[in-house]
């Protein structure tokens, strides 16, 4: 009986901490390039939207194509950045980025962006932060995606809370 006193809160911390970091809200990611958005944004002129373009009309929102960095970056540098000479390199060689996901829905949920971005004219800041703030690529979420948050924001925004929404 004492080995189990001594033994079983040891035991259940233990249990508790694995627990914790399956959850993986907050890992990173590596991604093939140290991408800027904010000289993109300032530099540039850019929006999310020029990148991310299928996110006022899709369920999901693109991942930039080489065709979109090809009109500025296809022959010579325009900065003397190693990552910009990665991104030629893709670019000659016809090959995509692969880029890291970093949000995952799960299966049993729908979420359409098109309805939050279109419909609900959230942000895009509201989930992923001040990305035109980001000097390099994003590798972790900045709002977990879980089944909390999300039904704290439909109850901040008055939005139906019913199960049948989101899960199909």
């Amino acid at each position: 009986m004492k080995w189990f006193l001594r033994l079983g809160p040891v035991m259940v911390l233990l249990v508790v901490v694995v627990f914790y970091l399956s959850l993986g809200a907050n890992d990173r990611v590596a991604q093939p390039i140290a991408y800027n958005h904010k000289i993109h944004i300032e530099s540039a002129g850019l929006t999310c939207t020029d990148c991310h373009s299928s996110v006022q009309s899709s369920s999901a929102a693109s991942i930039p194509n080489l065709e979109m960095c090809s009109t500025c970056h296809s022959e010579q540098p325009i900065s003397e950045s190693a990552e910009e000479l990665k991104l030629i390199e893709f670019v000659h060689q016809g090959t995509s980025i692969p880029w890291q996901r970093v949000y995952h829905v799960p299966d049993h949920v729908f979420f359409s962006h098109r309805r939050h971005v279109v419909i609900a004219r959230l942000e895009c800041t509201t989930c992923h932060g001040n990305v035109d703030e980001f000097t390099e690529p994003v590798a972790a979420q900045f709002l977990p995606i879980t089944m909390d948050n999300c039904m704290e924001c439909h109850r901040e925004n008055n939005v139906t809370n019913d199960c049948l929404s989101c899960h199909r």
